[in-house]
């Protein structure tokens, strides 16, 4: 890579997008930020140089703007996605249409390399919409932009995630836990680590895989893991499983409030394994080792605990989202 060769990031201002930002700008790259909101991702202009990080407005529905956030770029990283639907209809048009969409304007424009950041489960046949559509943007990049790398990770975790931290908040304020789909298995990979594969894909050679799914160390249950939880904020807290039926009527009133909760697509999602299927290339092909959730996740739950402070009255060491993002 040269030194001041352009990056584009879509979605850069989001949860894993920012690593990658971070990752690039440390690299010597000029990084655009292509986002919907340019004002929401100017706390990342601080991670490079003056003039380094520059946040600018692309709609992923839209030609002219994909077109001209991709203009002269070497690199074009994909990491737009929506947990859940505003309007119906989202999931397609960002994440199967608009993961297209970036692709061809990015072969368009003579990119050299391009990263798609995708999903383990991703499948068209899939009753969820969510997964479908990230099918769908799959094919459309590969069909679009044929030497493109796709990264399928599992539950992405790292201090600014929806996963740890909801299930955490929830046992601040809940007598007991509801439990849904408890015997499913994920695979939980630090945030780090898939910024870290992303770069890495962008220099791969041509003989290389396109597609690795990326997890962690460990696989565990979805009790196991509130299990986990419980005990690294010291909360005792009954965990009460949720028979399916109940979790769907729940599901049906959480999608039409505030924040949607719990959505039905997401429902479906939690019922299937979310774990590296057997002999697909990830992170270690990429040559990532793998970090645990014990070494990150503990620091970042600590603000849960009664007190904030650990076993024993002792109160823990303060440390910043900067040092934890290095451990990736």
């Amino acid at each position: 890579m040269t030194a001041r060769s352009v990056a584009t990031v879509f979605g850069g201002s989001g949860f894993i997008g920012r690593y990658v930002v971070k990752r690039l700008a440390a690299s010597g790259h000029v990084v655009r930020v292509a986002v919907r909101d340019p004002e929401a991702a100017l706390f990342l202009k601080p991670m490079g140089a003056v003039g380094q990080i520059v946040p600018l407005f692309a709609d992923v529905r839209q030609d002219a703007t994909v077109a001209r956030a991709v203009e002269d770029a070497s690199f074009v990283i994909n990491a737009v996605g929506v947990l859940a639907e505003t309007r119906a209809g989202d999931f397609g048009r960002v994440q199967g249409e608009g993961a297209g969409r970036i692709a061809r304007l990015a072969a368009a424009a003579g990119a050299q390399a391009m990263v798609h950041l995708s999903a383990l489960g991703a499948d068209p046949a899939s009753r969820s919409r969510y997964a479908a559509s990230k099918a769908q943007g799959e094919q459309a990049v590969q069909a679009a932009f044929p030497s493109a790398v796709i990264l399928r990770p599992s539950v992405v975790f790292g201090p600014e995630d929806g996963f740890y931290n909801r299930f955490a908040a929830m046992a601040q304020v809940l007598p007991v836990m509801p439990v849904i789909a408890g015997a499913t298995q994920l695979q939980p990979v630090y945030v780090g680590d898939v910024a870290d594969a992303v770069i890495a894909a962008l220099s791969l050679p041509a003989s290389a895989p396109r597609i690795y799914e990326l997890g962690g160390p460990d696989i565990w249950t979805m009790r196991q893991i509130m299990e986990w939880i419980l005990h690294h904020i010291a909360r005792h807290r009954h965990l009460v499983e949720v028979p399916a039926g109940l979790a769907r009527l729940q599901a049906s009133v959480l999608e039409r409030l505030p924040g949607k909760l719990l959505t039905r697509d997401q429902l479906l999602l939690l019922q299937q394994h979310n774990v590296v299927s057997p002999g697909m290339p990830g992170l270690a092909q990429l040559g990532i080792a793998a970090t645990p959730a014990d070494l990150v996740v503990p620091a970042y739950l600590r603000r849960y605990r009664p007190g904030g402070r650990l076993p024993g009255g002792l109160a823990e060491i303060d440390m910043s989202e900067s040092d934890l993002s290095r451990t990736g």
